[in-house]
């Protein structure tokens, strides 16, 4: 029997458990991993983006998948709140390019161990290799968890979070535990091998819970076949690109990006994902992505700058001149898409061609198929709809007893400590008013 039980050992299980502990309540965090914090071990490229020093009134902005849902979660706990915690319990923080803070250390590690100390110094109990399978309920109550002991054969291959494990896994019989309050922090379903991957979003179905579809949020687009096999590796800086549905623009973003095996990645790309998943989920068809890739001229300066190239190279040919304004992997495919010859003699190219050319530098289109599967996303879209729950407490609103918090809610952002500054908040104010409602 526990006063709280927590499921799921991420950053907002652990801070849901940590809170509500120091507030005077029995805690138990049950987590089906072998050891808590899997994913956190992995965020930041291993050195965990913990949050950023940006204003607050910044945050949501950053927070496009109903961000504004967080609105008192991130008052109550705010990024500063989250330093102080931190740095109170010995771990030193810096603060890098865009505001991105990091343990000094530069070791995810560090972190989990600071939430592991706090946790057990204020009383609660961790319970690893538990892996919930449902809930013990009452007729409009939760009472407690169902959940099955992780044994597993094989070998576990740490760095692959991508699959959930090289070996079997064996689930030992059922039992229950008894509590006043449960809360959710059973993440989303991306990087299924830290221990995420959705399995538990039945259990809620089953409670009669609305559940929005879990789709990849900052995830690599995904072009049609055969369409940048050629493009492979290509870093393209300072460009404006556009998520395109029928020919009209639903998301557009300036920066870089990179073409990858079988997919188009970088940070606009990563950002337009989350429109581009939806778009794919509901089968709306025409995807393309739309590139400017010289910005910074309008067309009729980019007019300008052909008309004097193809003066002063009238000797060369089309693809020869084409080369001096763009990177040699996309001279081929930009004037393909143009219809035109890169043999061909600059000083026969006509007035047309030669706007056929800035329209394809200027909209060069790839088609789409949506995006990258939801295992290889950093964050998972969807999740229990935001309807269900108060947002000022994480309560469910129909079901007593039960808490939510992080990425099992519907709730995204972009990278830059976004993310887990929202698990670290929502989980904050779960374990405060799961122990607030026993008292």
């Amino acid at each position: 029997m526990a006063d709280v039980i927590v499921i799921g050992g991420g950053a907002a299980g652990l801070m849901a458990g940590i809170t509500a502990a120091q507030q005077g309540a029995s805690v138990v965090v049950l987590e089906r991993m072998k050891e808590p914090g899997k994913k956190l071990m992995i965020t930041g490229k291993g050195r965990c983006n913990i949050t950023n020093v940006c204003p607050m009134e910044e945050f949501i902005p950053n927070l496009p998948g109903n961000g504004k849902f967080l609105f008192s979660a991130l008052r109550q706990f705010t990024n500063e709140d989250l330093l102080h915690f931190f740095n109170e319990n010995g771990l030193e923080t810096v603060a890098e390019r865009g505001g991105r803070v990091f343990p000094a250390s530069g070791k995810a590690k560090d972190v989990i161990a600071v939430l592991l100390s706090v946790l057990q110094k204020a009383g609660g109990r961790l319970v690893t290799g538990a892996q919930a399978t449902g809930f013990v309920v009452k007729p409009g109550r939760i009472t407690g968890v169902r959940y099955r002991n992780v044994e597993q054969d094989g070998r576990r291959d740490g760095q692959d979070f991508r699959s959930l494990t090289r070996g079997k896994v064996k689930l030992g019989p059922e039992h229950t535990l008894d509590a006043e309050v449960v809360i959710v922090c059973v993440g989303g379903a991306s990087y299924p091998g830290t221990g995420s991957d959705g399995n538990f979003i039945p259990s809620l179905e089953n409670l009669g819970l609305s559940v929005e579809p879990l789709l990849p949020a900052l995830v690599p687009l995904q072009p049609e076949e055969g369409f940048t096999e050629e493009l492979e590796g290509l870093v393209l800086k300072n460009v404006e690109a556009s998520v395109l549905a029928e020919g009209k623009a639903v998301a557009k973003e300036f920066g870089e990006l990179q073409f990858i095996r079988g997919g188009i990645a970088g940070p606009i790309c990563l950002t337009m994902s989350r429109k581009a998943a939806r778009l794919q989920h509901f089968n709306h068809p025409d995807l393309e992505l739309s590139i400017d890739l010289k910005p910074a001229l309008t067309e009729d300066k980019l007019d300008a700058r052909l008309t004097r190239d193809f003066q002063e190279f009238s000797k060369n040919n089309l693809g020869e001149v084409v080369r001096k304004l763009l990177p040699q992997p996309l001279v081929a495919p930009v004037l393909d898409s143009a219809f035109l010859d890169g043999k061909k003699p600059v000083s026969q190219v006509s007035k047309q061609e030669r706007t056929d050319l800035i329209h394809a530098v200027k909209h060069f289109t790839i088609p789409l198929t949506g995006t990258r599967p939801l295992s290889e996303a950093i964050v998972t879209a969807g999740g229990v709809s935001l309807r269900e729950i108060d947002p000022k407490t994480m309560k469910a609103k129909r079901i007593e007893g039960l808490y939510f918090a992080g990425e099992v809610m519907d709730v995204d952002g972009y990278t830059g400590g976004f993310n887990l500054q929202a698990a670290f908040s929502s989980g904050y104010v779960a374990g405060l008013n799961a122990a607030k409602s026993i008292k």
